[in-house]
């Protein structure tokens, strides 16, 4: 069926099943645009275009990469869930198709339901950061001093309801410590308040975090996957320094209007998957901090739904909300 759809020809018993209204071969007929959430040359935007030009040739149409910041990317997530002209898809981040709704409930579209997940595009952990001269000579001794300060310290992040903050409360609850939560507009925002001694920690981006650390400005402690990441392989994950059953990851993802024809989802979905896969792809996207992953949609739709649980709970141990 794949072999068909590629070829633009919807077989038989997908025309007499069409999902959300009629929808009649070929696709495309005109440019696909791709909408990110953040401005050029923020982390979505690259991997936007990293795959822009190796969809295009697959699809036989221009694909333009669009630009629309604002709400933390929740600006773009509605302008894709809204669209109805069946050739434009979103390069979004976990908030967005997970618990935009749950931090904010006067967000105009909801993931769960106006959006078509299409793949997992790629994932990262976080880093949690240091000034360079944080005290203790490990890991260990970091967090035993962490806890001793209790709410003396303060972590930084790019806003209430992000992923640095939200990991961060995850991480306040596994290992004991109580810093207080220090906004900021961006990390690069948290990384000056860490210089300037504002702030004592931060969850970071391994590609932010490890610039850092090379030019020995700060100090990674651990990164939150579970085992060590191939992105920065010589830092120490938390579990290793005694912070057991706490992972969680940045990734981007690619999704579609819930609205778009089956066909053309599972088409796109295929092609995206192959195209995140191949080792042109997944060199370019390690380059830019990522590890490049490529699932099904189905594969997506599941860690749409562990995130969207886990961060849940975080939300309401915390009372978080984003006005």
């Amino acid at each position: 069926m794949l072999a068909l759809l590629f070829l633009g020809v919807v077989p038989r018993e997908v025309r007499a099943q069409p999902a959300r209204g009629a929808f009649e071969a070929p696709w495309p007929t005109k440019p696909l645009r791709i909408i990110v959430g953040f401005g050029g040359g923020s982390s979505p935007d690259l991997v936007a275009r990293t795959l822009a030009e190796p969809l295009a040739k697959a699809l036989g149409q221009p694909v333009i990469v669009e630009n629309h910041p604002g709400a933390s990317g929740n600006i773009a997530a509605d302008l894709v869930a809204k669209s109805t002209d069946q050739h434009t898809i979103g390069m979004l981040i976990n908030g967005n198709m997970t618990i935009a709704k749950l931090l904010n409930p006067a967000t105009p579209y909801d993931p769960h339901k106006d959006l078509a997940p299409l793949s997992l595009i790629c994932t990262a952990p976080l880093v949690l950061a240091a000034p360079i001269d944080a005290p203790g000579k490990d890991g260990a001794e970091f967090f035993a001093t962490a806890r001793f300060a209790g709410d003396r310290w303060s972590y930084g992040t790019p806003g209430i309801g992000t992923i640095g903050h939200l990991g961060m409360e995850l991480l306040k609850s596994k290992s004991g410590i109580a810093p207080v939560h220090v906004p900021y507009l961006g990390n690069p925002q948290v990384i000056n308040g860490m210089l300037g001694g504002q702030v004592q920690l931060a969850l970071l981006p391994p590609g932010l975090a490890a610039a850092q650390v090379q030019a020995g400005k700060l100090r990674a402690i651990g990164v939150t996957s579970a085992t060590r990441s191939a992105l920065v392989p010589n830092y120490p994950s938390l579990d290793e320094i005694g912070i057991r059953g706490f992972q969680l990851e940045i990734w981007t993802a690619a999704a579609a209007p819930a609205s778009m024809p089956r066909p053309v989802v599972e088409r796109l979905s295929a092609l995206l998957s192959e195209i995140t896969r191949s080792p042109q792809v997944r060199q370019k996207l390690f380059q830019q901090g990522y590890q490049a992953v490529g699932t099904s949609a189905e594969g997506l739709a599941r860690r749409i739904n562990a995130d969207t649980e886990l961060l849940r709970g975080i939300i309401a141990a915390n009372g978080v909300k984003v006005e």
